[in-house]
């Protein structure tokens, strides 16, 4: 009794975090399964542990982890801390800009940083930087808290972005992504030499359906949207290989899942497969060679090298290359080493 009274003062002090109201056809589904698809980056067992400890109510009432959600239910997910706004608060990042002009302009992004505020990310990133050093950049409908994005890439992928700096620059650019016009280019240090040396993976790809947190290839069609990543390959170095990928479409995760699927993962990629050894022995000298070469670059050897789009306003054709960063040459160099001399 002592903990339910507890509780009850506890209710006090929460705050509402989502309402969602189940759509008038709403098939009875468990009310965990209906969260997970529809709350980012919560688990299931998070989902259950709010539960339980009354975090989550249908129609104001507590509820047990087995109830099956049914036409028209308010369901509500309160918390202790009050929910954080969309507003961005400005922080002086240095960004390194290659090209500005009064509509766009383009970022290298290095390693590490996320490209804007989301769950456990809310500083740092490079939406963060953008407020800070330009004011009253455009957001597109729905992107509310994203001023100037018209795309992004991973955290810890490296690499070339285009920022919107005016409305009918964010308009242009958003409609040349829409119609896949844009191109872009990375390269990719993955494990393996793909047979054949280049090609196209047309495979869908979409959430997982084990772990929300990846992306997974779907040859089959019957999960997922349409995927098209045309590869190449640049150099061999027998146990690793430097692709160049050119992405027709521009779904999350895109290369790596893609790259999973046909076996080659990508260079210390933890969450592809890519931090194993896929390829070579595992004896000691050459795990420990390895091992050092995770150390140099970790994280998946990723970088957006290419970017070419035309100008939304003047029409012009625009082409930007960037060159690898420290720890991408680095581990290529060693490998480059490691095979010559074993």
């Amino acid at each position: 009794m002592e903990s339910e009274h507890i509780q009850e003062e506890e209710d006090d002090e929460l705050f509402e975090h989502y309402r969602i109201v189940a759509d008038p056809k709403q098939g009875q589904i468990r009310i965990d399964k209906f969260l997970n698809a529809r709350l980012p980056n919560v688990t299931r067992s998070k989902l259950q542990d709010g539960i339980h400890g009354g975090f989550v109510k249908v129609n104001d009432n507590a509820i047990k982890p087995n109830y099956k959600v049914r036409p028209h239910d308010v369901i509500t997910v309160s918390l202790p801390e009050p929910p954080r706004d969309t507003e961005v608060k400005p922080e002086n990042i240095p960004l390194d800009i290659i090209f500005e002009d009064e509509h766009l302009l383009i970022v290298n992004k290095p390693a590490g940083m996320v490209v804007h505020p989301a769950f456990q990310n809310w500083s740092g990133t490079l939406v963060n930087a953008l407020t800070y050093h330009f004011q009253n950049l455009p957001e597109m409908p729905g992107n509310e808290g994203r001023p100037g994005l018209v795309h992004r890439i991973d955290k810890d992928t490296s690499g070339l972005l285009v920022i919107a700096k005016s409305e009918k620059a964010i308009t242009g650019l958003a409609k040349q992504f829409f119609d896949h016009s844009i191109d872009r280019t990375y390269w990719a240090l993955v494990w393996g030499e793909p047979n054949p040396e280049k090609g196209t993976i047309n495979v869908n790809v979409g959430r997982s359906l084990k772990d929300r947190r990846i992306t997974s290839a779907f040859p089959d069609g019957d999960f997922g949207r349409t995927a098209i990543t045309h590869y190449k390959t640049l150099m061999t170095l027998r146990y690793v290989s430097l692709i160049q990928c050119k992405l027709e479409t521009g779904r999350t995760h895109q290369i790596r899942a893609h790259m999973k699927h046909i076996g080659h993962p990508i260079f210390n990629d933890a969450a592809y497969g890519g931090s194993e050894i896929v390829k070579g022995t595992v004896f000691s000298k050459y795990k420990q060679f390895v091992d050092n070469c995770f150390k140099i670059i970790p994280r998946q050897a990723l970088h957006a090298k290419t970017l070419g789009f035309e100008h939304p306003i003047t029409k012009k054709r625009m082409e930007f290359d960037s060159e690898l960063p420290e720890d991408f040459k680095s581990v290529i160099e060693k490998w480059e080493h490691y095979v010559k001399y074993n």
